[in-house]
């Protein structure tokens, strides 16, 4: 959930009312937002940094921190949040953005060596914008709140903004080796080409983390005028010729992109919070973009869509008994301009404005009535009908054997459920191949490659994390196990099993095979012998985790369950052990 921070003063000047904290934060839990905090700019410097000293300089005027909904693009900036909360309260209507037709549109055009690396672009043009310093501010903010969430830090969508006064269209995005490529980056003074510029910003505290999404490719993506000259070098940095500042009054914005739907979503957010400050409120000058294939596209688009939803499922799902009129004027409050359909009562028609990209379905539509009715306002009752709930058989089992377990003298463990190919293989001696594993398709790290086949890794890790600790160590775990199933939906299922070591100076197999027989007495399962029907019993076998000849497999009912025995030396090594171990491990499922 990103936060933003606004400065309190300008923030009640721009809504025309001054607020105390707490009635401030009672507005903005009533408009679905929390305020995080109260804070000044040298607090958040001595925070961060830890240097008094450092922030003796500072600022001291107040800041309100305030989280805001992952999706809610539209709230990412003191503009977007001061129009949302004055259409809230009713003191302005939903804003309505309109096109404005220049006499020679500015056009984009996208070669064919862009597919190599980001093969989508949009533009739009904003005309005669007035900055002051903190909507100056505000705009660099919004991009880099933009970036950090529905642009997945570049990787999907990069924004440049370009004094338009400083370039001349029309423009040109290519793709070209990194040798080709030079101009001046932001705020610098020196000329350099594609391989210096990776080499300069290398250590470059912000822009480092962006180098690595085209720095192994053979071409770098680039913006030129008709000039030639650079007006950014996407997804990294903008060139310092075009840059914007304080005196611009048009202002150029393209957006490249990996994701078309993501780029228009972008530079809709971007026209329509910031043509508030356009000579013409809300209007936007739209460019054509020329695509690969020479059809030519207009950006932005600022559709606005209808939706249409019933009255009598509103009040059902939220709980409330409200008049479809009022419902509308709810929707309206929260940016989403309603009425009440003529041929149908029991409709409304709801317009999705350009800058509310959140609303998907229906249910959105629900969630901005309930909270424009306020959360609190409704009433609790009891459901219509009864039902009578209890645990879940599998877990209530669970539950009972945990404690039953720990009362044996066992310490209980809760490991990771992913884990590495190593830990479940080639650790225990094992294939991989061999494995009913499931695979995580891009693992962030080794350790976390396979969903994990056993508990015993797990077990043996904590072992060694806690090896200090006097002998005997004696762990368990109770939880869950994935293994491929083609039979099932989604290709795999969980099985719960019970896991349990015992490390001491000897293996101490009488330690494992005690609490075997002790899980089976409370489950009320004979040992097996002679010709009873049912029971459970021990039935030699080999298993290369195991010790040869001190390996067995679990058997209830003839069917394996699991498997007990002492540890196989080579096991221990891997693991970093030194002290032998004997384990049981076997799934609880059938005895439920």
């Amino acid at each position: 959930m990103p936060t933003i921070g606004v400065k309190r003063d300008l923030l009640f000047d721009a809504l025309g009312k001054k607020y105390t904290d707490d009635e401030f934060q009672e507005l903005c839990f009533a408009f679905g937002l929390e305020l995080d905090e109260v804070t000044t700019e040298k607090q958040m410097l001595t925070k961060e940094q830890g240097d008094v000293a450092a922030a003796a300089d500072a600022s001291e005027e107040i800041i309100y921190r305030i989280d805001i909904p992952a999706n809610r693009y539209d709230l990412l900036c003191m503009e977007g949040l001061v129009t949302g909360l004055r259409v809230f309260q009713g003191k302005v209507k939903p804003p309505k953005f309109e096109f404005v037709e220049p006499a020679q549109r500015q056009v984009l055009k996208i070669t064919p060596s862009t597919a190599q690396i980001r093969p989508f672009a949009v533009a739009a043009v904003l005309r005669n914008v007035t900055f002051t310093q903190e909507s100056y501010n505000s705009f660099i903010d919004l991009q880099d709140k933009l970036h950090q969430n529905i642009c997945r830090k570049r990787t999907l969508v990069a924004i440049g903004t370009h004094d338009l006064d400083t370039i001349k269209g029309p423009f040109s995005y290519e793709a070209l080796a990194p040798d080709q490529i030079k101009f001046v980056p932001l705020n610098q003074t020196q000329e350099l080409n594609g391989i210096q510029l990776m080499d300069f910003y290398a250590t470059h505290a912000q822009l480092k983390q962006y180098l690595p999404i085209i720095r192994d490719s053979p071409v770098y993506p680039v913006i030129y005028d008709s000039n030639r000259v650079v007006l950014s070098l996407p997804p990294i940095i903008n060139g310092d010729h075009s840059k914007i500042s304080l005196k611009t009054k048009n202002v150029f914005i393209e957006c490249t992109a990996t994701d078309l739907t993501k780029a228009k979503v972008v530079l809709d957010t971007i026209v329509c919070l910031f043509s508030e400050h356009c000579a013409k409120k809300f209007t936007v000058e739209p460019c054509d973009v020329i695509q690969t294939d020479g059809t030519i596209i207009s950006y932005p688009e600022l559709a606005v869509r209808e939706e249409r939803v019933s009255v009598k499922r509103a009040n059902a799902y939220i709980g409330i008994n409200e008049p479809a009129n009022k419902l509308a004027d709810m929707l309206t409050r929260m940016y989403l301009e309603a009425e009440v359909d003529a041929k149908d009562g029991d409709s409304l028609n709801v317009k999705i404005p350009p800058t509310r990209h959140d609303v998907i379905h229906a249910c959105d539509i629900y969630e901005d009535i309930a909270i424009a009715f306020g959360y609190n306002n409704i009433k609790k009752s009891l459901p219509a009908f009864m039902q009578i709930a209890k645990q879940f058989p599998l877990n209530k089992l669970t539950e009972q054997l945990r404690e039953q377990v720990a009362q044996a003298g066992f310490t209980e463990a809760l490991t990771f459920t992913l884990c590495s190919r190593d830990d479940i293989a080639l650790k225990l001696n094992k294939d991989i191949e061999a494995l009913p594993a499931v695979h995580i398709g891009n693992p962030k790290t080794l350790e976390f490659q396979v969903v994990r086949t056993t508990l015993l890794p797990g077990l043996l890790k904590t072992v060694v994390a806690n090896r200090k600790m006097p002998l005997p160590l004696k762990l368990f775990e109770i939880s869950d196990v994935v293994l491929t199933a083609e039979h099932t939906e989604v290709g795999a299922r969980n099985e719960r099993r019970l896991c349990a070591v015992n490390c001491n100076k000897s293996a101490g197999f009488e330690v494992v095979h005690g609490l075997l027989d002790r899980v089976m007495q409370l489950l009320s399962v004979p040992w097996k012998t002679g010709g009873a029907d049912s029971g459970y019993y021990l039935q030699a076998t080999e298993d290369p985790s195991y010790f040869p000849g001190r390996c067995a497999n679990v058997m209830y009912n003839e069917t394996v369950i699991g498997k007990i025995g002492v540890l196989h030396p080579s096991v221990l090594q891997a693991f970093d052990l030194t002290t032998p171990c004997s384990a049981v491990e076997f799934t609880i499922e059938p005895f439920v």
